[in-house]
């Protein structure tokens, strides 16, 4: 970052500011701040769940009336935290400033970009399509150049990343989901799935991810899968599966035609890993390599 700041050439800098950074900074000022959304977290860090809430709302805190807020409606939370300074660009609902109406991803009423043209199209895609959008739009990107990215876009590793597909089942890598409500967003893109969840909890309540009615089964890993087992418990199959391999295997084997058999955590990494993309690489690895020795 220090070094990004010296180089002269970007005219813009985007950045992910941390709730960790933001509880600390007395002066961070950002010419367009979009707040996504709110759910628990880092509450092994953070004293208290309203602790954790105010630092997050430190994006806009030191907002100026030249400054751009950029919030989900959708979210309460956030909308109620909505700045009195500066602009705010809204997203989230079909009425918001940017939205998705019909078939088509709109701003101000106005059609931007066809759905059907979007790579990315599962339900949280849409809702950080209309994010991003409204950020770009705020900096000033021009609409033509703002639609060809949105077209080009494919999306990042180890957010549910398509990384295998049989003639029965696809195989998507979400260890980037630390959460229950991220596991949750996953596990909403798919009529039928497999689900490797656990790892270590960050003093959260993964109650939440026995609601997901999609979930057919699931196949618990690291120190919470006993937790994550007892969630489930009479509601669907629940098999704790001693690592990652172990977890890769006993997924196949439970995976009914049209399933997708989905990693998407819920929890951290560092019980097993030294990070979520370590843990999103290994499983991976496991996948394309069971995928491989069952088309020889």
């Amino acid at each position: 970052m220090v070094s990004a700041i010296d180089d002269p050439s970007p005219a813009l800098f985007v950045a992910e500011a941390s709730s960790f950074r933001l509880g600390r900074s007395r002066s961070f000022r950002p010419k367009v701040a979009a707040w996504l959304n709110f759910a628990p977290d880092h509450l092994d860090v953070h004293a208290s769940l309203a602790a954790y809430e105010e630092a997050k709302a430190g994006i806009w805190r030191h907002l100026g009336a030249d400054d751009t807020a950029v919030v989900n409606e959708a979210d309460p939370v956030v909308a109620a935290r909505r700045p009195a300074v500066g602009r705010v660009l809204t997203f989230g609902r079909p009425a918001s400033d940017v939205a998705v109406r019909g078939e088509w991803l709109r701003v101000g009423g106005e059609p931007l970009v066809e759905i059907a043209r979007l790579p990315r199209r599962f339900p949280h895609d849409l809702r950080n399509a209309e994010a991003a959008a409204a950020c770009a739009l705020a900096a000033g990107a021009p609409s033509p150049d703002l639609r060809a990215a949105l077209e080009a876009f494919r999306g990042l590793p180890h957010r549910l990343e398509l990384v295998a597909e049989t003639a029965a089942n696809r195989w998507y890598n979400d260890s980037k989901a630390t959460t229950p409500e991220a596991a949750l967003a996953a596990a909403a893109a798919f009529e039928s799935v497999v689900l490797i969840a656990g790892g270590r909890n960050k003093g959260l309540d993964l109650a939440c991810l026995a609601t997901a009615p999609s979930v057919r089964a699931v196949v618990a890993v690291g120190e919470s899968a006993a937790e994550v087992c007892s969630i489930f418990a009479g509601r669907v199959r629940a098999i704790p599966a001693a690592d990652m391999e172990a977890a890769v295997t006993v997924a196949g084997e439970m995976a009914l035609p049209g399933d997708a058999v989905v990693l998407s955590p819920g929890c951290a990494s560092f019980d097993s890993y030294e990070s979520y993309r370590q843990r999103g690489a290994h499983f991976s690895t496991l996948v394309r390599a069971s995928v491989s020795g069952e088309r020889r």
